[in-house]
């Protein structure tokens, strides 16, 4: 049973997840918010502002208030967080409750405390602890923090990708690319546009790099856009190819960054990475042929942690709830 109550935030670029003690992850939907344009109030969050995305409606403005993994715009993060905990509905006990927010390993002072910011507004009052993703991320693939035990982790989200080397719950060496899945879907966007000339949505891109990956080697996919001179809806069917050069100079550098940390890593660490693998979490580790081209660089065995869109929020629970993670707890 958890000795502490409230609830844990994964404030992602893409998707924001809420876990309340007790009831698990109740929201997981896109980091969006919906304003009025004509009153300045709160329209819509999450899945029903996302919907609206890239439609350009009259009355309604879709804000994505995070940018590459930090807050970008803190009164609509704001307005969003508290849309998600209207809906989440956390428990009301004795004392203020606890709020988990999960970070990237080297944000800013500065964005820290927007972050802080952004939860202070929050209603019910929280006592805030701000924890590094790759300590959640690191809880969430199932390492024992207060063990101490060594870890790799590459967490590959939307805005950033974390890589870290841990000793328990302490950062040894870490590295923190302001790259992850929205510059892939912008590099298959442009590249389809020059090659095919096909004006591709958000969506559609994203479809293209989950489904064809980083090796090649699978076939084609089919794709629906507006062809660029004509101006109307057209079909089309996308290389392999095409995708895994578009987004090529992201892997590149998400793969020379695990090989340099690992050329760095402390030789008391070595074994219990070895045997522990590196964990890739986040909805990056999804992408065919990635979990491979890591291991075949780094000679190092590489494992995709379960469920590991929720590998972050699953460490974050664990740790509002303990205090520091155990292992095989979190939420369903």
């Amino acid at each position: 049973m958890g000795l502490r109550s409230g609830v844990a935030i994964d404030l992602g670029t893409v998707n924001t997840l809420v876990y309340v003690t007790g009831r698990g992850v109740v929201i997981d939907e896109p980091s969006a918010i919906g304003i009025d344009r004509a009153t300045g109030a709160v329209a819509a969050a999450g899945l029903e502002a996302d919907a609206l995305t890239g439609k350009e409606t009259l009355d309604v403005e879709v804000l994505h208030p995070l940018r590459d993994g930090v807050i970008a715009d803190l009164d609509a993060t704001a307005a969003m967080l508290q849309a998600f905990l209207r809906r989440a509905q956390p428990r009301r006990g004795v004392g203020r409750p606890h709020c988990v927010i999960c970070l990237p390993g080297e944000a800013t002072d500065v964005e820290r405390q927007s972050v802080a910011a952004a939860a202070g507004s929050l209603r019910p009052r929280c006592t805030v602890q701000l924890v590094e993703e790759p300590v959640a991320a690191a809880a969430g693939a199932g390492f024992d923090l207060a063990a101490g035990t060594g870890s790799f982790v590459v967490d590959i989200g939307g805005g950033t990708t974390e890589i870290a080397v841990l000793a328990g719950s302490h950062v040894v060496r870490a590295r923190s690319l302001r790259v992850g899945g929205n510059a892939m879907d912008d590099a298959i966007t442009r590249k389809v546009r020059s090659q095919l000339g096909l004006l591709l949505g958000r969506d559609a891109a994203r479809s293209l790099k989950m489904t064809l990956g980083v090796d090649g080697s699978l076939p084609d996919a089919e794709t629906v856009g507006v062809d660029a001179g004509r101006r109307t809806p057209r079909v089309a069917r996308v290389p392999a190819a095409l995708v895994v050069e578009a987004i090529d100079p992201m892997v590149r550098m998400i793969v020379s960054s695990v090989t340099e940390l690992l050329a760095d890593i402390p030789p008391n660490l070595a074994e219990d990475v070895f045997r522990g693998k590196i964990r890739l979490a986040g909805g990056g580790a999804l992408l065919p042929g990635l979990a491979y081209r890591i291991e075949t660089a780094a000679d190092i065995p590489v494992a995709v942690v379960d469920d590991p869109l929720r590998c972050v929020i699953r460490g974050a629970a664990q740790i509002l709830e303990y205090g520091e993670a155990q292992p095989g707890s979190g939420p369903a």
